[in-house]
């Protein structure tokens, strides 16, 4: 792993402040009532800034959202041979939840329950996983990529992700995350019994 220089440093600690503050102030008094303004406030940034690292509003809110995507799309397109979609999204589920931030979690957490117009932009942001996802989980049942049964699963997983992230409480994500691979590895079964 890269050390990071002390201007690195000081750049992902900026930009972590201005989520951090941005999640807040979503949370606190909503996504459309909060400007870059007082983001920049809150995080002690000038609005330029904000604006260098985030253009948007919407990018700030999906920021951490996002990256979980991109690395569960990473996963799935870098898996081996001989590894399961579900033991790929397990990995993912699991070094998800032991990279987090609690606090941040948590933050994000309850800015999206504060902002449900923020929720279509979350299943917008995984067309990436579920096209990949799709085709692994065709690759595990041996049928086209275009099948209907592999983009079934794919989407649902998406929904329990997203479930698991905003909707499960700490103390139930581990529970949580169990049951979710459960259901996802008992649907592709079922779509291998119905190819067979």
């Amino acid at each position: 792993m890269v050390k990071q220089g002390l201007r690195e440093r000081s750049k992902a600690r900026r930009r972590e402040a201005v989520i951090r503050a941005a999640f807040e102030l979503f949370a606190e008094q909503g996504y459309d009532a909060t400007t870059v303004a007082e983001i920049a406030e809150r995080a002690e940034v000038s609005p330029r800034t904000v604006a260098m690292y985030f253009p948007s509003k919407q990018d700030i809110a999906m920021s951490k959202f996002s990256e979980g995507a991109d690395r569960l799309t990473e996963a799935m397109r870098e898996r081996s041979p001989d590894e399961r979609a579900v033991d790929v999204l397990g990995r993912w589920l699991l070094a998800e939840h032991e990279s987090g931030d609690d606090e941040m979690v948590e933050l994000e957490r309850r800015m999206f329950v504060a902002n449900p117009e923020l929720a279509a932009l979350r299943t917008a942001r995984m067309d990436a996983a579920i096209r990949e996802s799709t085709r692994v989980v065709a690759e595990d049942l041996g049928v086209a990529p275009d099948s209907v049964g592999p983009r079934m699963v794919a989407v649902a997983a998406t929904a329990i992700i997203i479930e698991l992230f905003t909707g499960a409480q700490e103390s139930d994500l581990e529970q949580a995350a169990v049951v979710a691979l459960r259901l996802i590895e008992a649907a592709i079964e079922s779509l291998s019994r119905d190819a067979d």
